[in-house]
């Protein structure tokens, strides 16, 4: 009795364990259904339908409607959708690709032989046109396993769509046009006496608007039209040739009375604009001979022709208020020779005065110092005996007839310039004292400073550079040379203090800017790897305690963080700029692990049962390895519902080896 009941509770373990493998197989989706995954390209043909060429034409169209309506279409091909069904499956897809309201998705199960077009449709497409899209073309191709074909007539349906949309409608053609006809069979010929009119109006308008362009404008002058282009370069033609006629005419007066020397810069100003006038005369005239230029040549010849007239018209009257102060001079001659001749009274009283100072500074300091103003006072008494003669021969001058009574504008000239001179030259005498005193009185600090700068420029010596180093050593240099001539030579010593210092103020300023960049940037930099690190630790604690649903891409994302962040940190030293670039870039790779870790993380939930089970959390954190991914087949699997635990060693023994090998 014993053997057939051992037989017998043998035979119902055998029929369980071969049920719960049926159950566990049944249970397992078909190799061909795919989940739904963040998208990495715009075609993706996991159904494998589509040859390289194929392949090529449907991006080529994706891309192309791209380029023409900045609208981003997806088409996936897959074997299966599984148990979600079309619209789920596009709509997880959709959300966790990030689709935006310029993305749409077209995805095709190739076996089990559904579709679903996903997106927010553009504004430029209607309904309607959508349904008539899918229908007549994208549903037949698909039927037909025209794979390439469907995804092309989708982009470019769509492009087709959305150019239509943006022109006028035939239907609003026919009612302008009908509108149109009504107008002229009320108005008749009054249409075409407005509409000359309006012609007419809006070419006062750019004439009087080309008048008031810089004739150098080039680009303006262009944009003119033809006909106001004419128009303009015959009145700026008219307007130059009668001005220089009156300026000829008015050379030629002024030329008879202050002499040709006189008038030699109004003369080569007139000659210059006769020049230009001619070269412009010259182009008027090809315009008009029988040779017929293009529209462009006629358009280049025209501003050229405007600009020629401008510039010699600004040459003449750059010399109008030069040419009446020389008409007012004559007027007011007697007044200005009056004048200077009560100059010459006070220079001459001054001179005796001047040359004593200079003797005393002879024997006050050494020669180099005074060599500037050795030769004042002898200069300024030439300067005065100059100007006496020029006084004396413009007062002649005005003795003569009216129209002869030019050259006492060059002899008033000259001798103001002379006047002017002789203060100019007594003046550094009777100052050179108190130039030399106030030199002596502010080299010490002047001194004092430029030490001063020094020991700053020798602290930012690291921020410097060659250039500061060339300033310290020159500003160094002034200190002692100063030092050594403060008593001989105050002047001197005081200007090479005071230039030294200047330039060492810029180089420090310099450096010292770089100083505070280098500052803000280890500021920055420190932060910058705060961030990392806290950003890498926490995508890393989430993938490691949620490993058994994260995908090969978040972790792709994770390790760039960590490379990023292991090269932060080598060149904090060393490069803190692309340091810098590499914990931002460190962070940044981080958030994105996080975030495609947590979309990996809700698929592969989606994907279970509901259970709540701490099994179920053990598989998920990766403490539990599925045992149908690996080795279950060859009698690893252990007795614990298909799981084992995780232990030492490679992908083959330790991790599930993708997240879509439940399916």
């Amino acid at each position: 009795m014993l053997l057939p009941n051992r037989r017998a509770r043998w035979s119902v373990r055998v029929a369980i364990t071969m049920l719960l493998a049926g159950v566990a197989l049944v249970g397992t989706p078909t190799a061909s259904a795919e989940p739904p995954t963040r998208l990495g390209t715009y075609v993706v043909d996991s159904a494998k339908v589509l040859d390289r060429a194929q392949f090529d034409d449907v991006r080529n169209a994706v891309d192309q409607l791209y380029a023409n309506q900045q609208i981003r279409l997806w088409i996936v091909y897959v074997r299966d959708f599984g148990e979600l069904g079309p619209d789920a499956w596009a709509e997880r897809t959709a959300t966790q690709s990030g689709f935006g309201r310029r993305d749409l998705l077209l995805a095709v199960a190739t076996q089990t032989r559904d579709y679903w077009f996903y997106g927010d449709l553009p504004s430029g497409v209607s309904d309607s046109e959508l349904d008539g899209l899918l229908t007549t073309e994208v549903e037949p191709a698909l039927r037909d396993s025209r794979w390439a074909e469907a995804g092309i007539a989708t982009a470019e349906g769509l492009d087709s769509a959305m150019r239509g949309n943006g022109g006028v409608s035939v239907r609003a053609l026919l009612i302008v046009a009908l509108i149109v006809a009504l107008a002229i069979a009320f108005v008749g010929g009054g249409l075409v006496l407005y509409s000359r009119k309006r012609r007419k109006d809006r070419s006062t308008a750019e004439l009087r608007a080309a008048r008031q362009l810089d004739p150098d404008n080039s680009v303006a002058l262009g944009a003119l039209s033809l006909e106001v282009l004419q128009v303009r370069s015959r009145e700026v033609l008219v307007e130059i040739d009668n001005a220089i006629r009156t300026s000829d005419e008015e050379l030629e007066l002024a030329t008879g009375e202050f002499g040709a020397t006189a008038v030699t810069p109004f003369s080569t100003a007139l000659a210059h604009a006769k020049t230009a006038v001619s070269k412009a005369f010259s182009i008027r005239q090809q315009l008009d001979d029988d040779i017929p230029e293009t529209p462009d040549q006629q358009r280049t010849m025209l501003v050229d022709l405007i600009g020629t007239v401008g510039r010699a018209d600004r040459e003449l009257d750059a010399k109008v208020a030069e040419f009446d102060a020389m008409r007012d001079l004559l007027i007011n001659a007697a007044d200005r020779l009056d004048a200077l001749t009560r100059d010459l009274v006070e220079l001459t009283g001054r001179t005796p005065g001047s040359a004593a100072e200079l003797t005393r500074l002879t024997t006050a300091y050494p020669a180099s110092v005074l060599a500037p103003i050795r030769d004042n006072v002898t200069m300024a008494r030439e300067r005065i005996t100059f100007a006496e003669q020029n006084i004396d021969n413009g007062r002649a001058a005005l003795t003569q007839p009216v129209g002869k009574q030019g050259g006492a504008v060059a002899a008033i000239r000259a001798a103001e310039a002379a006047v002017g001179q002789a203060r100019t030259l007594l003046d550094a005498v009777d100052n050179a004292a108190a130039n030399i005193q106030q030199a002596t009185d502010g080299l010490p600090a002047a001194l004092e400073e430029l030490r001063s700068d020094i020991a700053t420029a020798r602290t930012l010596a690291s921020y410097g550079g060659p250039e500061s180093a060339v300033a310290i050593a020159a500003a160094e240099a002034a200190a002692t040379k100063a030092t050594a001539n403060a008593t001989s030579d105050p002047l001197d010593a005081f200007h090479d203090a005071v230039a030294a210092d200047t330039e060492l103020d810029r180089a420090n300023a310099a450096a010292t800017d770089r100083k505070l960049a280098a500052e803000d940037l280890r500021r920055r930099l420190e932060r910058a790897l705060t961030d990392a690190r806290s950003r890498l630790a926490a995508a890393t604690d989430y993938v490691t305690t949620r490993r058994g649903g994260v995908d090969a891409d978040a972790r792709t994302r994770l390790s760039e963080a960590e490379r990023n962040l292991d090269a932060a940190q080598q060149l904090d030293a060393t490069d803190p700029a692309q340091a810098l670039a590499h914990a931002q870039a460190a962070a940044d790779m981080a958030g994105r692990a996080m975030q495609e870790a947590q979309a990996s993380v809700r698929a592969w939930e989606s994907s279970q049962g509901p259970s709540g089970t701490a099994q179920a959390g053990a598989v998920l954190g990766g403490i539990l390895i599925e045992g149908l991914l690996r080795g279950a087949a060859g009698g690893s699997r252990t007795g614990s519902g298909g799981y084992r635990a995780g232990s030492y060693g490679g992908s083959s023994g330790s991790r599930r080896s993708s997240r879509g090998g439940r399916f």
